[in-house]
């Protein structure tokens, strides 16, 4: 328990900081939008040329995991903290922990440990049962970067047992050079620590990297960490980062660019 109510404890003092982390990825967003030089599809392809590390999100971004985890936050928070059920929108909260979230909604640190722990009990039982699924493209785009001699990253807020179970679930355990999940760093998304205790782990300069992401809070800590970043999934790309249509989309542009 008192390993649970640390989490916890640091989790919430994390969510103290997403405000301030946010104005730093804003002050940072401006270098980070000169990184390709260019504009529109010139910009794009100008992101992926010569860049040969790739750091990838996975919830939102590889796999369709939205339904099911909000559907998990709704149960847990309706058997731990019902008076919270009403105002809980998950949209809100993509991309940060499970802990992150927990902290925020309780602001009490054994409660909010209890609620993590059922959530997560709750969406690896769905992910298991085949509610969590690649999004098209997904797996094109990881062979893609295999076969092109780029190295693919994972790094995800999701807790390790949560990521396991999805990436098993959608047979993509076996793509990635390595995993960081949130089990792993201090802090969550939107911190741009985040990212840049990944590029540390991994011996990563973040000028020769790509970030692939697909929510405000991942894009910031990405952009923050000053990583050229798509934000996919989307034709509206968060400030600092670029669009990048689907993950079909990024494997054409990768056939263009040997």
């Amino acid at each position: 328990m008192s390993g649970a109510v640390g989490r916890a404890e640091r989790a919430a003092a994390d969510a103290g900081r997403i405000s301030g982390a946010v104005g730093r990825t804003e002050r940072a967003a401006a270098d980070a939008d000169r990184i390709s030089g260019a504009v529109g599809a010139d910009r794009t392809g100008s992101v992926i040329a010569g860049r040969r590390v790739w750091l990838c999100d996975l919830d939102g971004t590889l796999v369709d995991s939205f339904p099911a985890h909000d559907a998990a936050f709704r149960q847990a928070i309706a058997e731990l903290v019902p008076d919270r059920l009403p105002g809980f929108r998950y949209t809100d909260h993509a991309g940060a922990s499970t802990a992150t979230v927990a902290a925020v909604l309780t602001g009490d640190p054994d409660l909010a440990g209890r609620l993590a722990r059922r959530k997560q009990e709750l969406y690896r039982e769905y992910a298991a049962s085949g509610r969590v699924r690649p999004f098209p493209g997904a797996r094109r785009l990881l062979d893609r970067l295999a076969a092109t001699g780029r190295q693919a990253y994972l790094v995800t807020s999701g807790s390790r047992g949560s990521v396991e179970r999805a990436l098993a679930a959608c047979a993509l355990g076996d793509v990635f050079r390595d995993v960081i999940t949130s089990d792993d760093v201090p802090v969550s998304k939107p911190d741009p620590r985040f990212y840049g205790l990944a590029c540390d782990r991994w011996g990563v300069d973040p000028a020769e990297a790509v970030a692939l992401e697909d929510s405000a809070h991942g894009v910031a800590s990405a952009v923050g960490a000053g990583l050229a970043t798509f934000h996919v999934h989307t034709a509206e790309p968060l400030f600092g980062a670029v669009a990048a249509g689907t993950l079909d989309d990024i494997v054409s542009l990768l056939e263009v660019d040997q």
